[in-house]
């Protein structure tokens, strides 16, 4: 049943609410672990805890003015560097607060001052103080701080932009509502579509592009960073340099992917090929990074489809493979694209360690949800077949008869 108007406003301020509460239950979070896993010493829990109470009553003294500015976030940061010398419980959990508050209540440049001081503290506190007097130190030090502002910063554009077309869509609702007064019928009718079919939508295409691509970017790049200290700390230099390049490549290819999904341009594996070349390529990139077997095939006769089918089967191919990666242990993949007269079905198998499908769910993982979203919305469907030390394979399919495609704008949902 469709949420009502009166609903949807009740679910956005419960929404504020919860955003509100984050910095206090990281907080109590941080100091619950730091109290219970730190020093046996009373004296360093109970300045712990003192401190956490000075960063409680200092976010709420704030947020009564309804109007922090540099003052808060200054009081903020030195309060999380306190915290975090303390423990590293602190930098794990309630330094978040200080990325979150930097963007949201300073501007311009200042949004990044704040978010750089905090990364800067919470890595300090990661590698245990300040970097070795080295330049593989120094420049490890570096490349954490700038990595993790600039995943702040495209997340946070994101957000910006999505409140923004929220805030349009609300615009126009406003004035939906001053030219419809007569009509009741019809002006409830005008809420649900702009209202749903607009925010939640939106908020559905971003949420599905930030998983598919962002987040499998940024699973990247962290592995490729572990895999850098681990090779600083070994004193492989040249296997060392190696990972950072790859953490960079992929850094510039999600940032590139990320401007792609606000634009809601197609990818771009599907510019200059076809579907086939472009999921062979992924699969090639994929392959190289995480050192794993991959054999691709098409059957029957490729064609040129829908942009839309195209798009939905690279990335499942994408989701798929970055599945693998995260929770298989697989030595070994396949991917089958197969044309068919009124279908095609992608098949991706793994000789992984398996799972239990009807737990698929359990850990509340996005990726098979975002699979089935997409399938579904062109009346696909998506099939997982898969048992403990077995394996796993999934099946895509979805209808390729131009006549039961969604006719939307160019490029949508890519």
């Amino acid at each position: 049943m469709a949420a009502t108007p009166e609903q949807l406003d009740r679910h956005e301020r419960q929404l504020d609410r919860l955003i509100a509460a984050v910095p206090y239950l990281l907080l109590v979070v941080s100091t619950t672990l730091a109290v219970l896993t730190g020093p046996q010493d009373w004296a360093d829990r109970f300045t712990a805890l003192g401190l956490a109470a000075a960063a409680a009553a200092w976010m709420w003294v704030m947020s009564v003015r309804r109007a922090p500015g540099p003052a808060y976030i200054i009081g903020l940061v030195v309060l999380i560097a306190l915290l975090c010398i303390q423990d590293t419980w602190f930098a794990s959990f309630f330094a978040f607060t200080g990325y979150l508050h930097s963007w949201q209540y300073l501007r311009g440049n200042w949004r990044f001052v704040g978010v750089t001081a905090t990364a800067a503290i919470s890595i300090t506190a990661y590698m245990g103080g300040p970097p070795e007097p080295n330049p593989a130190a120094i420049l490890t030090y570096l490349f954490f701080i700038a990595a993790i502002v600039a995943l702040v910063g495209v997340f946070s554009f994101l957000g910006d932009v999505t409140s923004e077309r929220s805030s349009e869509r609300k615009k126009m609702v406003a004035r939906l509502e001053e030219t419809i007064q007569e009509n009741a019928g019809l002006h409830a009718q005008l809420l649900v579509q702009a209202r749903e079919a607009g925010i939640l939508d939106e908020r559905q295409r971003m949420a599905r592009e930030i998983h598919d691509t962002l987040a499998q970017g940024l699973a990247g790049i962290v592995t490729q960073l572990q895999a850098a200290v681990r090779a600083d700390e070994s004193g492989a230099t040249e296997a060392w340099r190696g990972h950072v390049d790859n953490a960079t490549r992929l850094a510039r290819e999600s940032l590139d992917e990320a401007r792609r999904s606000v634009s809601a341009i197609t990818p771009g594996q599907l510019e200059s090929a076809q579907l086939p070349e472009a999921i062979a390529a992924v699969a090639a990139d994929w392959a190289d990074l995480n050192a794993v077997r991959v054999e691709v095939s098409t059957t029957g006769t490729a064609r040129t489809l829908h942009p839309e089918v195209e798009v939905t089967l690279l990335r499942i191919a994408q989701e798929a493979l970055a599945n693998v990666a995260k929770h298989a242990g697989a030595s070994r993949v396949g991917l089958t694209l197969s044309y068919m007269d009124d279908r095609i079905t992608l098949d991706v198998r793994d000789d992984g360690i398996g799972f239990e499908p009807s737990h698929a769910g359990a850990g509340g993982g996005y990726g098979l949800t975002s699979m089935s979203q997409r399938a579904s919305r062109l009346a696909g469907s998506v099939e997982i077949e898969s048992e403990p030390g077995n394996g796993t394979a999934i099946s895509a399919t979805i209808p390729a008869s131009e006549s039961l495609l969604p006719r939307t704008e160019e490029g949508s949902d890519a």
